[in-house]
């Protein structure tokens, strides 16, 4: 084997050479010495070397080191911090509020495309002044020194309050990884915005400007927990138009038809109050505003899912006296519906969202639900399985009388475990090895189908959580299905993350699962929602979205 190892020093360069003789592994060696230019390195290499250039291979050099990367950027970003602190070198003052922010333009450009455009492209006569005063709301005012700060320091401070106009500056001046960061932090907090007033802001702003993430769960958390969300003071703040679209979906969660139309009606008192507060209108005005908003929403709420006595209830409702030829209509809708008056039914149904007003929601009170706790859930086994047992009313109108479907509910929370059997077939035995599945399961049995053979039912499972310590309805599992003797048993499969409900003790850093309810977190709640779905019904909803 041939090795060549090179030693340069100023112009002197020294070759050693060894070269195999024989396979004895003796060898010669000679040394060469040289002053050379730079410029006939390649010319001496060729001359020197002659015919064992191409059987040589340079070595490394014998001073080379070894680089190692440093990183000091902390220092440097202090430093372009300090520019901003100190006000120093700024070359533009941008003025918001009556207060003077300066700033450097290269830090503007590079941070929003927005400020890019404005400042560098020359048709903007803003891109030759020293000084640019902006508009912006009070609430960005407010926090627009700090907004300016995060382009130099990549800081800035969220909480419930400041996310909302801090995402309203990112949007406006395009700053992408400030909106990641906010749209990121709002989905991490939609129940604490909840009970902090401010889940309708939030889910208002985020659909119109297109953060749908956000958008989605906000929505959510207002369909599956609307009974807190009316408890609290940013309900008034719903648009009319986001709140009949809300109204239309058949997935809200909530006692019962009667409930929701309470929520409604406190709605409407809370547009009243802001009309008579915030408006110079005479009384006239009011009340016409205001029978149009009862008109619009009032349209979306299902009379015929309200029971007969819940409904003659209603005409003592002052508002049923205030709007009297509107209520009276929609209550005969609901009174045809349950008294099979197919007529008045089938007109109804030739509307644009006229099967949606017989279709149920998801109704938690017992009529159509039960309630299953899984106590210590820590403590349970591996595939343990815990059985409830109860029964629903098999039609939504009284004039199809009161006969009940009973349901057999299996919950597998911590996996199903099928052990092995055997299987007698007319060829022999086969036996069938044991198998685990990893897996959260609900499997909901039909026990009693109905004499017309199958039954059409909306199944529903909520399942409780907790998030920033407030529980609500986390999430909502929803399917039409058709029970029969040939079909009585629907399975749930992989309802829930199966990691994330159930945490290893030490490997969730001390955490709860979500999943998991209590004073100790340690409850598995779930509801089962299980209603009849008639040939009047509709199986889909109005997509959620602004018209």
């Amino acid at each position: 084997m041939t090795s060549i190892i090179i030693l340069a020093a100023g112009s002197y360069m020294k070759f050693e050479i060894f070269k195999v003789v024989n396979v004895q592994g003796t060898k010669t060696d000679s040394w060469i010495w040289c002053r050379i230019n730079r410029r006939s390195v390649t010319n001496f290499w060729k001359e020197a070397l002659g015919p064992f250039s191409r059987k040589f291979k340079a070595g490394p050099s014998s001073n080379a080191l070894e680089i190692r990367r440093v990183d000091n950027s902390s220092t440097v970003l202090l430093k372009i911090a300090t520019l901003y602190a100190e006000r120093l070198m700024s070359d533009i003052c941008l003025v918001v509020g009556g207060t003077e922010y300066p700033a450097h333009r290269l830090i503007l450009c590079a941070t929003s495309e927005v400020f890019q455009v404005m400042l560098m492209n020359p048709e903007w006569s803003e891109s030759q002044k020293s000084c640019i005063v902006l508009q912006e709301t009070p609430a960005c005012a407010a926090i627009f020194g700090d907004f300016i700060q995060y382009f130099y320091t990549g800081q800035i401070r969220i909480n419930h309050l400041r996310v909302m106009p801090i995402l309203a500056l990112a949007d406006k001046y395009n700053v992408k990884d400030l909106v990641k960061l906010c749209v990121e932090y709002m989905c991490e907090h939609i129940a604490h915005a909840a009970v902090n007033n401010q889940i309708i802001s939030w889910l208002q702003y985020t659909l119109t400007c297109g953060h749908y993430k956000v958008a989605q769960m906000c929505q959510n958390f207002v369909k599956w927990n609307i009974e807190l969300v009316a408890e609290t003071t940013d309900y008034g703040n719903f648009e009319p138009e986001i709140l009949v679209c809300l109204l239309q979906q058949n997935d809200i969660v909530v006692v019962n038809e009667m409930t929701l139309y309470s929520c409604v009606v406190k709605w409407l008192d809370l547009q009243k109050q802001r009309l008579s507060r915030d408006t110079p209108n005479t009384v006239g005005d009011i009340d016409a505003h205001m029978e149009q908003l009862v008109v619009e929403v009032m349209s979306h709420v299902r009379f015929p899912m309200m029971s007969p006595r819940q409904l003659a209830d209603l005409l003592l409702s002052p508002l049923t006296k205030t709007y009297k030829e509107f209520f009276v209509e929609r209550m005969a809708i609901g009174m045809a519906f349950h008294s099979g008056q197919t007529d008045l039914v089938q007109e109804v149904l030739e509307t644009d969202e006229g099967r949606l007003l017989f279709t149920p929601r998801l109704y938690t009170a017992d009529t159509w639900s039960t309630l299953l706790s899984v106590e210590n859930y820590p403590l349970l086994p591996a595939y343990h399985t815990r059985t409830l047992v109860f029964s629903s009313r098999s039609s939504l109108a009284e004039h199809a009388g009161d006969h009940a479907c009973e349901w057999v509910v299996d919950v597998y929370p911590k996996g199903v475990w099928f052990r092995k059997f055997y299987l007698i077939v007319w060829q022999g035995t086969v036996e069938i090895p044991e198998s685990v599945l990893r897996t959260v399961r609900v499997s909901i049995m039909c026990r009693d189908p109905p004499p017309a053979g199958h039954t059409r039912v909306k199944v529903g499972i909520l399942i409780h959580g907790v998030q920033d310590g407030v529980e609500h309805i986390r999430m909502v599992i929803e399917r039409n299905h058709h029970f029969g003797e040939t079909d009585k048993v629907l399975n749930f499969d992989d309802l829930l993350s199966f990691d994330e409900l159930n945490i290893h003790p030490g490997a969730g850093g001390g955490k709860s699962s979500p999943y998991l309810v209590g004073h100790n977190r340690d409850i598995l709640k779930l509801h089962i929602v299980i209603a009849p779905l008639s040939d009047v019904c509709s199986t889909t909803a109005p997509s959620f979205t602004i018209k």
